[in-house]
């Protein structure tokens, strides 16, 4: 997903079997991986500080009423800690894939926002004291082996292996976001906490993002596509996801993680004409493989 990944509500599913469950699922696949597409419209017009800006400031403003009705839940000693969450699982991330996306087609990122599970395994283990199995570990490992493809290939000719690191990298700072978010975050309101997050990193970055902010006529194609990045794709996303984990629990609902890179890769083929190639085809079912071999493992 190529926003925060937060970590799930401590709410019990009321339902685990529901028609609407994979509506939803295909939807927020669908709309997490138009986020891909978008970055990589608006990228070569914003370049990646505005472009992320807009995007952090406007998925803020979105999920911001369930900060306000939450304050009382926020005082001055949480800010830091959420600003640095919000560098660590929203600015930077962001900021690579939006490097990424002005340099490789949409699919390289898609397909490297996967690696977030296997990385959230990876800094559990390393730094949290989280068994990870032999099972898992083998998981990890055929991931990273699809990473190593993906960076290998070309696209147009062209090396993505700069967008692949940059996108890997992101993966590995979702990873640890998403470890210090369940340690650190736990018995807030999810929602109220991603517009905290976003917002302090729209913050943040405002200096950088003013100081490279194009000087050209940006299109308006580009400024719609940064609309829905930061609309859509950021802030409404974000309700969607936390009401289907309400619903049918959080290991349901990441499952939505196969989904985004087959919606990204579909989405540029079809609409932008990028083309699927082999190393893609394979570094993405490596990484898929593995990191549904990892869920199921860490479910035993």
């Amino acid at each position: 997903m190529s926003t925060p990944t937060p970590a799930a509500p401590s709410l019990s599913p009321v339902a685990t079997r529901d028609w609407r469950t994979p509506i939803d699922l295909t939807v927020l696949g669908a709309i997490w991986g138009c986020s891909f597409l978008f970055m990589r419209i608006a990228a070569s017009e914003f370049g990646a500080a505005a472009l992320v800006e807009v995007r952090l400031a406007l998925g803020a403003l979105v999920l911001a009423p369930f900060l306000w009705k939450a304050r009382a839940q926020f005082p001055t000693r949480r800010w830091p800690l959420l600003a640095l969450i919000g560098l660590i699982n929203s600015a930077v991330p962001f900021l690579l894939f939006a490097w990424a996306a002005q340099r490789s087609p949409a699919a390289i990122g898609a397909i490297c926002n996967a690696m977030t599970v296997l990385f959230a395994a990876l800094v559990g283990s390393l730094f949290f004291g989280e068994k990870i199995g032999t099972r898992r570990a083998l998981a990890l490992l055929t991931g990273f082996v699809g990473v190593v493809v993906l960076a290998l290939g070309k696209a147009d000719g062209a090396s993505v292996g700069g967008a692949v690191l940059a996108g890997a990298t992101a993966a590995l700072l979702y990873g640890v976001g998403v470890n210090l978010v369940r340690r650190h975050m736990q018995g807030l309101p999810p929602a109220a906490s991603a517009a905290a997050t976003l917002g302090s990193a729209a913050l943040l970055l405002a200096p950088w993002a003013a100081t490279h902010w194009p000087t050209h006529a940006v299109s308006a194609g580009a400024w719609a596509s940064v609309t829905a990045l930061g609309v859509v794709c950021t802030g409404l996303a974000f309700l969607l996801y936390y009401r289907l984990i309400h619903r049918v629990g959080a290991a349901t609902a990441s499952t939505v993680t196969y989904l985004v890179p087959l919606f990204g890769a579909l989405f540029a083929w079809a609409l932008l004409g990028e083309a699927v190639t082999l190393p893609m085809l394979v570094a993405g079912a490596l990484i898929l493989g593995s990191v549904a071999v990892s869920q199921r493992a860490a479910r035993r």
